[in-house]
This record gives C-alpha cells, structure tokens and sequence, in this order.
C-alpha cells in the first residue's frame, strides 16, 4: 500500500512542479514586454525584460534539478539502489555505527555530487551571463570543501548521538532525539554568526559614522539590542544585494551586504532595516521557530512507529530488519529523510502563505517607524538589481513565493503611507 501511496506522491509532486513551472514561464515570457503600470517610471523596459529573462532561465534549470531529483530518488528506493548500497557499505565497515554512519555518509554525498552540476550552471552559466556572478571557480570548491568540512565536524556526532539513541534510549528514543537536534538547532544559530559565517565572508564593523547614527536611534527606538552592525563582503561572491539579522538571543547581529549599501541610499537603507525589525518585533522568528520545531516533532514520532514496521522497508525497495543480520537504523533513518520531503512538498503554500504574511506585518512595521516612501524605493532598485520579476504567474508566486510579488507589496506600502 505504502509503494502505490508514495508513487502516486512522487508522480503528483513532480507532476506539480512542473505544470506550476509552465505557467510561470508562459506568463512571465507573455508579460516580458510591458512593464507593468505602477513600475513605468522607475523600471526600464530592458531591466525588466532582463528580469523576465533571468526567470525563465532559472526556472528551465529548475526543472532539470526536479526531473533528475525524481529518477534518483526512485532509483534509491523502489529500485533498489539503497538496498545495494547498503550491502556494499556493511560490506566494507561492518554492521555497527561506523557502517550505519558510513551508509548515511555516502548518500549524503551522492546526493551531493549530483547536485553538483547544477550549482555549477547556475553560478556560472545562469548567474555569469546575467551579470551577478563574481565566484571564481577556485572559491566555488573551497566554499565546497569547507562546506564538506563543517558537516563532518557537527553532522557527523549528530548522527552517531541520534543512532545510539535509536538503539539505547527504549521506545520513546524518537523523543530524546527530537530534543538533542532541537538543542543543537538552538546552539547553531547561535555560534553561527561567530564560528561559522567568518569562515565564508569577511565582516567588518560598519565604519559610516553617520550611518551608524541613524541606524543606533532606529534600535533604540524600537527597543532592540543588537550585539554589532556589521559588512559582508557579498560583492565577492555575487551582485545581488541584501540586508538581514543572524543570530539568536544575545548574539544578534545586523548584517549589510557591501552591494546594498553601494546602492541604496542613507533613508532607504534605515527603511529596509525597520523592515527586519519588524520581524522581530512581530515575534517572526519565534513563530517560525515554534513551527519548525513542532513539525519536527510530529515528524519524529512518526518516524519512531514507522522503523517498528517491516512493511515500511519493504514497501520502498528495502529489506526488512526481520530478514536482515546487522542493525537497520541507519538505513531507516536515510530512507525516512528521502522519501519525507515528497510528502511535504504539498505543505509548502502553507508556509509560503504565513511567510508573506509576516513581509506584509514587518512593511507595516517599517511605515510607521520610517518613511513607507523610502522603502518603496529601496525595494524597486532591489527588484531592478536582483532582477526579481515584476510578472510572476499568480498561481506559481502564492505556491513558491515566501514573500508578495512586487505590485501587491508596493502597493500595501502606499495605502500605508
């Protein structure tokens, strides 16, 4: 039953994706030549055809990435390809944790190695000829090392805590486990901005004295406490612009990409700011928290029935526990991640649905604490700079979009103005 159910999941989810791809690309190419009324003034035609364009290319690689996803993903399972990697690994390191850590390892780095090509077009076909791209293919494999590094140094004793618990901790292990990710989740965001962000990008303090003024009386008026406003060397990497908070609890921290700044104004900068703050003072981040936790723990107490069922094994292309010699929880625990983000998939304009919400909460909160004008101004330069589509199909944007397409957000900022 659980073969035909997650067929039918995996046939409807891709089915999805690119039905909602087509129309973004038809509406997107159909609109590609007007821009739209209310940017007439402030978009040219050619930056918002470079936009329209830009869109499409993306959304082509996109659907190669969900096509080639599919296949592997039935290759692992009803195929079988999980199975015979799991015999070749015991094979090699044995039965016990380090064959259950090795079994997850690998797919972790096939799975990699396969998206591998993709970033690499995207950095440098789609990203190079549209004028964002600045990674040298020298950055783009240490960025891979490092990144490779840092799973081993925390992944690798997550997995090992949560496999021991799996077979030591009794029938509520799934619980145990669900609080030990939730702490480390915690304790990352925290060492994040300190330990692990300097390891990609430079930061230094931002030295605008004026600047830093405006920005200081902004938090103080707010009342929010940060620990530091910092620069990130973004143009290094990429032309795209941004602005955002890191950090958790006393280690926040403000971060500017260096290509905001170089772009927006003193005002429209303060207004893009008060924005974030309005994620914070709406409580947005411990509400998508509280959400991310509390998925997870369903998730988990499903996950500790399923592994209790042979048919959850067998249905998907694995040997059950009953006819197998070594120790299954490193198997069910990648085979449970593989198949759980098929499922998930038709969750996702839920949460993209709360996401624009608290964009629409976190504007509101910018208008009243700085001019709506500024911030709408700053957004359409980052529209035009990012080459965001102002012609997004209205079915695609409320699936995908975590945050309003640009008509309906300027538009809420001018009523508020």
């Amino acid at each position: 039953m659980l073969t035909i159910f997650f067929m039918l999941a995996l046939i409807a989810m891709v089915s999805t994706k690119l039905w909602l791809a087509t129309r973004q690309i038809r509406y997107v190419t159909f609109h590609r030549n007007a821009v739209p009324v209310q940017f007439a003034s402030t978009i040219s035609l050619a930056a918002h055809q470079r936009a329209a364009d830009y869109t499409v290319a993306r959304t082509h690689l996109a659907n190669a990435e969900t096509v080639t996803g599919a296949i592997v993903l039935f290759a692992l399972t009803l195929l079988g390809g999980l199975q015979a990697l799991s015999t070749a690994v015991s094979g090699w390191f044995g039965h016990g944790y380090a064959g259950q850590i090795a079994l997850v390892a690998s797919v972790l780095v096939l799975l990699s190695l396969i998206d591998l090509p993709f970033d690499y077009i995207r950095h440098f076909s789609i990203e190079q000829r549209f004028g964002f791209n600045r990674m040298t293919k020298t950055l783009f494999i240490v960025d891979l090392l490092k990144g490779l590094a840092l799973s081993a140094v925390f992944g690798l004793p997550l997995l090992f805590i949560v496999l021991w618990l799996m077979a030591q901790a009794g029938r509520f292990w799934w619980l145990w486990a669900w609080a030990v990710w939730a702490t480390f989740s915690l304790l990352a965001l925290v060492i994040y901005p300190t330990l692990i962000a300097p390891l990609f990008n430079k930061f230094e303090p931002l030295r605008d004295e004026t600047m830093r003024s405006r920005i200081e009386a902004l938090l103080k008026r707010c009342g929010f406490a940060a620990r530091g406003l910092f620069v990130m060397d973004g143009s290094r990497r990429s032309a795209h612009g941004n602005a955002y908070f890191t950090g958790f609890g006393r280690a926040k921290r403000i971060v500017f990409f260096d290509t905001l700044l170089a772009r927006l104004s003193e005002n429209e900068v303060e207004a893009v700011l008060a924005h974030e703050l309005g994620h914070f003072k709406r409580r947005h981040v411990t509400q998508r928290l509280a959400i991310t936790f509390a998925i997870s723990f369903g998730l988990m107490a499903l996950f500790g029935w399923l592994v209790q069922h042979d048919w959850f094994y067998s249905s998907l292309g694995v040997t059950p526990p009953a006819l197998t010699t070594g120790n299954p929880h490193g198997l069910a625990l990648i085979l449970f991640s593989l198949i759980m983000p098929v499922f998930l998939f038709f969750l996702g304009p839920l949460n993209s649905l709360l996401s624009r919400r608290h964009e629409f909460e976190a504007d509101a909160f910018a208008a009243k604490q700085t001019d709506a004008h500024e911030l709408v101004s700053a957004l359409v330069k980052l529209y035009e700079d990012n080459a965001s589509t102002l012609t997004p199909d209205p079915i695609y944007s409320t699936f995908y979009y975590s945050h309003p397409p640009a008509a309906q957000r300027i538009e809420q900022l001018l009523a508020a103005a």
